[in-house]
């Protein structure tokens, strides 16, 4: 890698600070896959972090223009990669001292580390399919949906629920109506409590895409929060068991409850309660109802 960082980076102007604020937010936004780093949080960030995956430091200014059309499109190449790979960008008007030890001389400069060594790197604004064979060499082949998408369902474990929106709002404005992804897209509206919005999301699923396994889980969720919304007081309902453990609506609607929360175990054991007692209530509405939890869980059953 010698020699490949060795032009002057030239000088900044005045509107540097402010450019670089707003930078900051954008990159706030990106998600896990993408951080701002300092020279306090280099080591973090890259030395040790490259131990799990690769991860390219970024090396920018606010004044550079190379540097603003690098930027998205390495973005997007990473979130693409679905955690393959990781992108730590570091402003040098702000944190100099890295980029001096590395002999950054010239921006932007991308360098690769793996296992807490430099191992790649490359200098100037590559256009998309250079930057995709070069995050490609580090990560192997990139199958951009699908990487996208576990990289949208990992976002939203780790709670990045803006970071996951992103994802499959990209996936689905270049592929209208993918199943996975509208359904990963209602089911972050169905989380946040703004049911209409997933019903509006799941409508737009293209044609025969309404029969994937992830777009009838969805709708088996919607249908559950519904649901929930609807029943009431969760301590009214366990009063009402307590005084009662033969009122199955009560333990049926503290099932509802339990899944709406989560307690999925829980839920399941008070409807297999209803089905001990009587399976026959409500023409069978436990069996039924535990039937719709298998299918917002994602999980196959089979059905007798």
């Amino acid at each position: 890698m010698p020699g490949i960082f060795g032009r002057s980076r030239g000088q900044g102007n005045g509107q540097a600070s402010g450019e670089a604020a707003n930078e900051a937010k954008r990159q706030g936004a990106a998600g896990a896959l993408v951080k701002e780093a300092t020279t306090a949080s280099f080591g973090a960030d890259v030395i040790a972090e490259s131990a799990r995956q690769p991860v390219l430091a970024d090396f920018w200014a606010p004044w550079s223009e190379p540097c603003k059309q690098l930027a998205p499109i390495l973005e997007k190449i990473v979130k693409a990669a679905g955690g393959k790979v990781k992108l730590v960008r570091m402003n040098i008007d702000e944190h100099p001292e890295i980029a001096g030890r590395l002999g950054v001389r010239s921006i932007p400069a991308v360098i690769a580390f793996q296992r807490g060594q430099p191992v790649d790197g490359f200098m100037g604004a590559l256009p998309e399919r250079d930057l995709k064979g070069f995050v490609e060499r580090l990560a192997g082949p990139l199958d951009e949906d699908a990487d996208r998408l576990a990289g949208a369902d990992a976002l939203l474990a780790a709670g990045d629920a803006g970071g996951a929106a992103e994802l499959y709002a990209a996936i689905m404005a270049e592929n209208p109506g993918d199943p996975a992804a509208v359904a990963g897209l209602a089911k972050l509206f169905i989380l946040a409590g703004e049911l209409e919005k997933a019903r509006t999301v799941l409508a737009s699923v293209a044609a025969g895409g309404e029969r994937d396994t992830a777009i009838i889980a969805a709708r088996a969720a919607l249908d559950l929060a519904g649901q929930a919304a609807a029943v009431g007081d969760a301590s009214g309902l366990m009063r009402k068991i307590a005084a009662n453990p033969g009122d199955h609506q009560a333990r049926f609607d503290f099932a509802i409850l339990l899944n709406a929360e989560n307690r999925r175990e829980e839920a399941t054991a008070e409807l297999l309660e209803i089905i001990k007692r009587d399976r026959a209530w409500n023409d069978d509405g436990a069996r039924k109802q535990l039937l719709q939890f298998f299918d917002a869980w994602g999980r196959s059953i089979q059905r007798r």
